[in-house]
Formats: C-alpha cells, structure tokens, sequence
C-alpha cells in the first residue's frame, strides 16, 4: 500500500500493490496497521456502504456532524466516479478547499476523507458501484450537506449540468455560506 497526500491536510489516496498474472489480480485493499502507521490516522472502521449508480448521479455534498462525524475511505468497485473532499473544518489550514480524483476499477485507488470533510462523487461511467468504509455510525439527526454547485466552492463535478441527476435533498441543501456543519 503506498499513500499520497493530497493538497488538503489529512485527506490521502491509497494505492494498492497490485499483483498480476495470467489468472488475474490480487490486492490487499486496506490494512489498518499498515494504514494508521503511514498517516498517523486512525484506521478503525465500524460500517460498510456500497451504493450503484447510473451516469450522471451526483451525490452530495454530504458529512455526518458532531459525535457522529464520519471519517470515511472511498473506492469504486465497478465503473467510474469523480470524487469529490471538501474541508469543513474552520480551524484547518486547508479549509473551504476541494480536492478531485477519479476512482475507477481498473486504477483501485482510494481516497481517505477524514471527520470534518464534506464529500460527494459523480458518475462519468455507465454505471457504477461505489463503495465506502466508515468509522463511525451513520446518524440521521446528524447529517449535514452543502450546496453542490455552489459558486463559492466552484467544483467540477466533470459531468454537464442538463446530465446532472440529483437527489431533492441535494438540490436544497444550504450554500457553504449558509451551511450547517
């Protein structure tokens, strides 16, 4: 497992080592140890989310709030996301500020969104299966979510605006301005 950071403090990708031949592949996709000795972070997850979308889906931008924030560790198991992290901690460095990658199941690569983070991915494939690790359980009182499109944040979700199909809570939820995180 190799491990990237990225422009925002504390959100990493994860590469695995990936082992070929003519039977196919094998991957450790995550290992604690190896994961919480590499960044300092803990590693201990508690719930598994997978989630199958067709192109165009957007979900997000989505965060659990207070004690029952959510550290989460991303990867798409069929198809292609962009990926989307936005820091929501005022007190960060890095706050206010996006990161993009795309996830795919050829590059099975994975991104680490710490507590604090909003996140969303888009998909720019057919279909795709989506699947997320989480450290802490998921609660409904506590969500939170900013705006998509908001001008403030100027994300490229990579997927044309009349494609765009969108939950009615994502099409409300408050502007970065305005958020209830």
């Amino acid at each position: 497992m190799k491990i990237k950071e990225t422009p925002l403090k504390d959100c990493y990708i994860i590469e695995p080592n990936i082992f070929e031949d003519d039977r196919g592949y094998f991957f450790e996709k995550f290992n604690e140890k190896k994961f919480e000795e590499l960044t300092s972070m803990n590693g201990h997850f508690v719930q598994d989310n997978i989630s199958k979308s067709s192109y165009g889906v957007l979900r997000g931008l989505h965060l659990q709030k207070g004690e029952h924030a959510q550290a989460k560790l991303v990867s798409c198991l069929q198809g292609k996301v962009w990926d989307v992290a936005v820091d929501l901690r005022e007190d960060s460095p890095t706050f206010g500020k996006w990161f993009g990658i795309e996830l795919t199941e050829e590059n099975k690569l994975q991104l680490y969104i710490p507590r604090g983070f909003g996140h969303g991915f888009s998909v720019i494939s057919e279909t795709a299966v989506f699947a997320y690790k989480c450290d802490n359980f998921y609660n409904k009182e506590s969500e939170g979510s900013v705006k998509f499109n908001d001008p403030e944040l100027n994300i490229d979700w990579k997927v044309g605006p009349n494609d765009m199909i969108l939950s009615e809570k994502d099409q409300n939820s408050p502007t970065f301005k305005d958020r209830n995180f």
